[in-house]
């Protein structure tokens, strides 16, 4: 949970910028939800 409130902002900070951002890192470290959480603040698909 830690690590995705530290690298949430980036994310959200790199859609700001461009269109399309890569999730990227090892199995089971929440990528997924990452992307749904910063999706739903957006209202995204």
């Amino acid at each position: 949970m830690m690590s995705r409130r530290r690298i949430k902002p980036h994310g959200t900070e790199a859609l700001d910028r461009q269109a399309a951002v890569a999730l990227i890192g090892s199995r089971q470290v929440g990528k997924t939800t990452l992307a749904r959480d910063i999706a739903e603040e957006r209202g995204a698909l």
